[in-house]
């Protein structure tokens, strides 16, 4: 049996972006709505996945080690407020490489479907740079997602989105999760 997926971005969509990099826990910083957003959907049949480009660590900018344990806290906070998270996927190649799995390349995408039986075609990607609509519309997702949050206001107005095949926008991860999955008829779990 395969399931549907929910790939989110980390910086910019559940947490802010750092123009540093976030390096460690002291530059987390949440969004509040999207840690309450996760609680609310942590029922739905889609299994849910960070896919993060973090290219300071192939900068040597921090240790793959580092990266991967700021992912864990990230996931034990999302917890703590009664979400989920199932897995976690990061790309530590830096630009200007060829690399599968650094975003816009759908690499994280596609080892996340094989490990965990996912079906892409009913999958979902948000993200809050146009790197992640291409990756998702590479990996071959249902629906590809920009949000307003984080980079996105800068990207939604770059000319190359109007090179991309059509994706949605929504102001926050709240308003996408609560517009796509109440369209599908997925609801929210009740509140405990």
């Amino acid at each position: 049996m395969k399931f549907p997926a929910l790939f989110l971005d980390r910086d910019g969509v559940i947490m802010e972006n750092r123009a540093n990099y976030v390096r460690s826990w002291t530059d987390v910083e949440f969004f509040p709505k999207a840690l309450q957003a996760l609680a609310n959907y942590r029922s739905i049949p889609h299994k849910i996945f960070i896919v993060t480009n973090q290219s300071a660590v192939g900068r040597g900018i921090m240790s793959l080690e580092t990266a991967v344990s700021l992912n864990n806290q990230i996931i034990d906070v999302v917890r703590e407020h009664n979400g989920r998270i199932d897995d976690a996927y990061l790309c530590p190649d830096p630009p200007g490489i060829n690399s599968t799995c650094r975003k816009p390349a759908p690499g994280m995408l596609l080892q996340a479907a094989e490990e965990h039986q996912i079906d892409l075609s009913q999958s979902i990607m948000i993200g809050d740079a146009l790197t992640d609509v291409e990756a998702g519309q590479a990996a071959g997702v249902k629906t590809a997602v920009l949000l307003l949050t984080g980079r996105g206001k800068v990207q939604f107005s770059l000319p190359k989105r109007h090179e991309l095949p059509p994706f949605k926008v929504f102001h926050d991860l709240s308003s996408a999760l609560d517009n796509i999955l109440k369209t599908n008829h997925i609801e929210p779990s009740s509140q405990e």
